[in-house]
């Protein structure tokens, strides 16, 4: 039994107010081209289908098409569930005519979860997220108060309808205690509340993960994380991204391997000083129309800094300062030897832009100009 595992595909994500939705195609179709080259016998989507609970349009014609060519197109099974960024309630909408395709859409707890879906000789059973309230109402039992104890409970109940003719397989979407987290994802954690232990998976062959965007967020070797498909955050410029090829073969043994992805547009980080980022020597070395963050070594204040560095690297996203200190004291330098020279607006605005690397708005610099006036009212 061979299948693709992938996650956390957030479509319709922003980054910094740059739509992705073309990168998201892209990568989309790359997953496709191995699908079919490696004739995969099921595709699993581990949650986190959408980036919001109410996405938008175009988000929800995207994800509609990426369906389409998989299910109807290509006729793969898909075996998917809903995670903490999907709406359980509007992603089921359908689920009964798309089981008669073979399109099974797990989002919430209820009986037919526990039955598992066979699929050749492997027995999928489809876990998605769910807040503990949920399990305590269904399951009509005050003592399950954490995540870790609701999904331990769920899966005792899966375990009662285990064929052992057939190998088992997790879908689920939770953080494994031990796993590595990035800043890209929505903490849903409140004292550890969301911790789940990986020796409640023990009895299941091969554990597919969503919620973790790292593909090795996992020490565990049954118990992966694909990761997301593309780079939602800093923290994630260096990390590879892709999805796992799953061959379960009939022994019960687990062949595992990550394949790659790459978008045109690639998220990367800058660390250097202004003018070396500035300096054609430097940027035409690399690729200016990715997404750039750049991190600045500088100290002294730089006016204009995010607009003279967009007039180079079109996709910025953002900027810090890495000596922060430096910085500070520059600018308390730059005010006591200046302050004769500038206006007292003038100088909070080469302060703001010091600090944040963004100039002040129309509506901003308006508000400091009435608040200056104001206070030199009151000082005469």
């Amino acid at each position: 039994m061979k299948f693709l595992h992938t996650a956390d595909w957030h479509i319709g994500k922003k980054l910094h107010g740059f739509s992705l939705l073309n990168e998201q195609k892209e990568v989309f179709e790359q997953l496709l081209t191995v699908a079919q080259k490696e004739k995969v016998d099921a595709i699993v989507i581990a949650g986190d289908l959408y980036d919001r609970s109410v996405p938008p349009a175009e988000a929800v014609r995207l994800l509609n098409e990426m369906f389409y060519q998989l299910n109807i197109q290509h006729k793969f099974p898909i075996l998917s569930i809903s995670g903490n960024h999907d709406s359980a309630t509007r992603l089921e909408t359908g689920t009964p005519w798309y089981q008669e395709m073979n399109f099974h859409l797990q989002t919430t707890l209820n009986k037919a979860l526990f039955e598992g879906i066979k699929l050749k000789d492997v027995q999928f059973f489809l876990l998605p997220y769910f807040e503990p309230v949920d399990a305590r109402i269904f399951f009509e039992d005050e003592t399950l108060k954490t995540h870790d104890e609701a999904v331990q409970r769920t899966i005792e109940e899966m375990k009662k309808n285990f064929d052992p003719s057939f190998k088992q397989v997790l879908v689920s979407h939770f953080f494994v205690a031990g796993s590595q987290r990035t800043d890209s994802e929505t903490e849903v954690t409140v004292g550890g509340l969301d911790n789940v232990s990986s020796h409640h998976f023990k009895d299941f062959h091969y554990v597919a993960l969503g919620h973790l965007h790292h593909p090795n967020a996992s020490k565990h070797l049954l118990i992966q994380y694909s990761g997301s498909l593309l780079k939602y955050s800093t923290s994630e410029a260096k990390q590879d991204k892709g999805f796992r090829l799953i061959d379960i073969a009939k022994d019960g043994a687990v062949q595992n391997q990550f394949v790659s992805v790459h978008p045109s547009k690639d998220l990367l980080v800058l660390e250097n000083d202004f003018s070396t980022l500035l300096d054609p020597q430097y940027y035409q070395t690399i690729k200016k129309d990715q997404y750039i963050f750049a991190r600045l070594t500088d100290t002294r204040m730089i006016p204009n800094a995010m607009d003279r560095l967009r007039e180079v690297y079109p996709n910025i996203i953002g900027m810090e300062r890495l000596n922060r200190a430096g910085l500070m004291n520059h600018i308390q330098q730059l005010k006591h030897k200046d302050q004769q020279l500038l206006a007292p607006d003038k100088l909070f605005a080469v302060f703001y832009e010091g600090v944040t690397g963004k100039t002040l708005s129309q509506k901003q610099e308006e508000i400091v100009t009435e608040t200056m006036e104001s206070i030199q009212k009151e000082e005469e």
